[in-house]
């Protein structure tokens, strides 16, 4: 826990609301502790104040987009693939108390699992530190960004409209392979565009490796505007 704090640059002051932040409700039942001694709670508030300050910082940062343009950008920067990115970053995964049965499944690497966790971990931080300390960890590991962080909302849509402003092409998923045991199974997609081939994507769904896959496209097409000139 305290590389965790270095890293996030607070040092908590009540560690037993960190503890709690990092604590998985399958390590909490096989564990036999009480209930409520898991991450959920901290995690329903987490959401509130990560919904505040990111909200205040969209209405103020875009002054001129109406309510529609600020939810969407709004829900494209918390949703659970930015969040688990986010999660990412900080190396999160590897601090987390998982239920042995979760953490063979591979639940250091859930999308679901991290972006919970970042969500109690903002709760447990606005306990301990109070919202000013919130704010500077969500502005400094979660908005920080942004441009980069839509991407995750709906990449799909996103690398369609890219491509289409260059030529009349949809954008197509094949699926390449699937990894790993029924239980714990991972997906391998490659997105194309006709015949040329873009990036391939991962994840524990097909839809989810499709959109990892738009994902790493649009960057390699971001960074190379030349590609585009394939089609």
């Amino acid at each position: 826990m305290e590389r965790l704090q270095k890293d996030i640059k607070y040092q908590f002051r009540q560690e037993s609301l960190l503890r709690q932040a990092l604590t998985h409700s399958s390590y909490a039942n096989e564990h036999h502790l009480d209930k409520l001694y898991n991450n959920e709670r901290l995690e329903f508030l987490g959401d509130a104040v990560l919904e505040v300050i990111s909200s205040d910082t969209l209405f103020r940062r875009f002054p001129q987009m109406h309510e529609g343009q600020l939810s969407k950008k709004r829900a494209s920067l918390v949703c659970e693939p930015a969040l688990a990115y986010s999660a990412r970053q900080i190396h999160l995964g590897q601090y987390l108390r998982l239920g042995h049965g979760e953490d063979l499944n591979g639940g250091r690497e859930r999308d679901s699992i991290l972006s919970d966790a970042l969500e109690a971990l903002i709760g447990a931080m606005y306990l301990d530190g109070g919202f000013e300390e919130a704010r500077k960890f969500i502005m400094n590991f979660v908005l920080n960004d942004m441009e980069h962080k839509e991407l995750f909302h709906d990449s799909k849509t996103a690398l369609q409209e890219l491509v289409q402003s260059r030529v009349k092409e949809t954008v197509t998923y094949d699926l390449i392979e699937a990894i790993g045991p029924e239980h714990n199974r991972r997906f391998v997609v490659q997105a194309m565009v006709g015949p040329v081939k873009l990036c391939t994507g991962e994840g524990r769904t097909k839809q989810a490796a499709g959109q990892d896959a738009a994902y790493k496209s649009i960057l390699k097409l971001k960074d190379n505007p030349k590609l585009l000139q394939e089609f």
